[in-house]
């Protein structure tokens, strides 16, 4: 995996947060540039700050990796929500997926 990978996924995560550069790295603890020097290739974020900002972006290590999921934030949210259905709301909406998946092919 290529440290690009890494900035550009950070970029796409962080706009599809809506959160600008200066205040994610005022979030995260940093100077105002923290984000931008990551995204302009100066630096790479060290293990313990790539988790803060996965838990930053409401992503989980894994998700952030995965370049099969277009919008992890969402996929993450949705899994959130799924794990408060009971069993007849999981059911309708694995029809509801499938029916989706099949439409789409």
């Amino acid at each position: 995996m290529e440290e690009n990978f890494i900035r550009e996924r950070i970029t796409k995560l962080r706009i599809q947060k809506n959160v600008s550069e200066y205040k994610m790295s005022l979030d995260l603890g940093h100077s105002k540039s923290y984000i931008q020097s990551i995204a302009s290739g100066r630096s790479l974020p060290s293990m313990s700050e790539f988790l803060y900002i996965c838990e930053y972006l409401d992503v989980s290590p894994s998700e952030f990796f995965n370049e099969e999921t277009d919008n992890p934030i969402l996929f993450e949210q949705n899994l959130s929500g799924m794990r408060k259905l009971g069993k007849d709301d999981l059911i309708l909406l694995h029809a509801i997926i499938q029916r989706l998946q099949t439409e789409k092919k």
